[in-house]
C-alpha cells in the first residue's frame, strides 16, 4: 500500500454523487479497488491539536453506530471500513458487556434486532455472542460477527477516530482499561451525557478526549464548573441546529462542535436536498453526527479549506 497525503477538499470526487442514498453498486465487499481515507495520529498531542478549533478546521462526519447501509450492519468493523472508502470519518460506536464481562459492540440491551440471536447482552456469554451473525438495517443476515471493543480499538489506530458510547451497564473503568491496554488513547474519545459522568471519566482518564453534551449558554457555564479543561472536550450540541452565535462561543473556547443531524435533520436532508448539510457547517457545526455519512461527506466536501494545517492528519491509501 502506498500512503500519500492529500487535501480534504478533494474528498469523494469521482467516487459517488450526492443523492438520497449512495450508489448501491459501490456498497459491497467487491469495491476493494476504491481508495480508503484514513486519519493518522502519532499520539494524544496530535489528537488534542486535531480537535483544537481553528478557523481553518476541516468539517467532518461522524458515522452514527458506524454508518450502517444495506449489507453493512451497525457496529461492525466491515461497516467502518466501508465508510472509509468514501470519506475520512469519526466512527461512533456503542459498547455493551456480556455476562462474563467481555466488552462488545452493541447498541441495544437485547440481541434480537441486530443479530440472529436472542436474549439480553448481559445475560449471555461471549462464547454465545461469537456464534452469532449481524443483521443489517433491513433485517437481512450478513456474514459479519459481533466485534469486541478491543478489536475495534486496534482497528481504529491509523485509520479513524472513535467516539465511544458506553452503555449504562458497562463500568467506565473497564472501558478506560481497554483503551489503555490497546494503546489507542489517541484514537478514542469517550462520550458522556451528563456533567457528573464527564467528571468521573476525566478523573479516571485525564489524558483522553471527552465528547460532552453542551447545548446552550447555561451548559457552557455548568461545564466550566466541572474543572475539566476545554482542551479535553468536543462539544455535542444536541440534535437541533444551534445558532451561529452559540457555536462561536464554543469556538472561542477552542472547542469543536458536533451537531447530531441523525434523525429529524437527516430526514429533512433527504426530503429537501443534501445541501442542508453544508448549511449546518456554515452555521458553525464542525462535525455532523449522521446516519448518512457518505451523503453528508459529499455535501460538505467543498467547504474544506484548501490549505488547512489539519490536512496533515489525513491520508489516502491506494490499493
Amino acid at each position: 500500500m502506498n500512503r500519500v497525503f492529500f487535501v480534504l477538499s478533494l474528498l469523494g470526487i469521482g467516487i459517488f454523487s450526492a443523492c438520497s442514498a449512495p450508489n448501491e453498486s459501490l456498497i459491497d465487499n467487491e469495491s476493494s479497488n476504491l481508495d480508503s481515507y484514513f486519519i493518522a495520529l502519532s499520539g494524544i498531542e496530535d489528537t488534542r491539536d486535531f480537535y483544537s478549533w481553528t478557523s481553518d478546521r476541516i468539517p467532518m462526519v461522524s458515522a452514527h453506530r458506524g454508518g450502517p447501509y444495506p449489507g453493512f450492519p451497525e457496529n461492525a468493523l466491515e461497516t467502518f471500513e466501508n465508510v472509509l472508502k468514501y470519506t475520512p470519518a469519526i466512527i461512533e460506536l456503542d459498547v455493551a458487556m456480556t455476562q462474563d464481562s467481555v466488552l462488545i459492540l452493541m447498541h441495544d440491551d437485547e440481541l434480537d434486532r441486530t443479530t440472529n440471536g436472542t436474549g439480553k447482552v448481559n445475560e449471555v456469554t461471549y462464547e454465545y455472542i461469537q456464534g452469532l451473525r449481524l443483521e443489517d438495517e433491513n433485517g437481512d443476515l450478513t456474514e459479519y460477527k459481533v466485534p469486541t471493543l478491543e478489536q475495534a480499538l486496534n482497528w481504529a489506530k491509523g485509520k479513524a477516530l472513535l467516539t465511544v458510547d458506553i452503555k449504562r451497564s458497562v463500568p467506565f473503568e473497564k472501558v478506560v482499561e481497554e483503551v489503555r491496554a490497546t494503546e489507542s488513547e489517541a484514537y478514542a474519545a469517550l462520550i458522556s451525557y451528563t456533567f457528573p459522568a464527564a467528571k468521573k471519566l476525566h478523573y479516571l482518564a485525564p489524558e483522553l478526549m471527552l465528547s460532552v453534551t453542551i447545548r446552550n449558554e447555561e451548559e457552557i457555564s455548568r461545564f466550566e464548573e466541572t474543572g475539566i479543561p476545554w482542551t479535553r472536550v468536543i462539544a455535542f450540541t444536541g440534535v437541533a441546529e444551534r445558532s451561529p452565535e452559540f457555536n462561536r462561543a464554543l469556538h472561542d473556547k477552542g472547542v469543536f462542535t458536533i451537531l447530531g443531524v441523525l434523525g429529524n435533520l437527516d430526514r429533512s436532508a433527504i426530503a429537501r436536498g443534501d445541501e442542508m448539510y453544508a448549511s449546518f457547517v456554515q452555521q458553525g457545526a464542525d462535525i455532523l453526527a449522521t446516519d448518512r455519512p457518505i451523503e453528508a461527506a459529499q455535501a460538505i466536501k467543498t467547504l474544506a479549506p484548501s490549505n488547512s494545517s489539519k490536512a496533515i492528519y489525513f491520508s489516502k491509501n491506494d490499493y
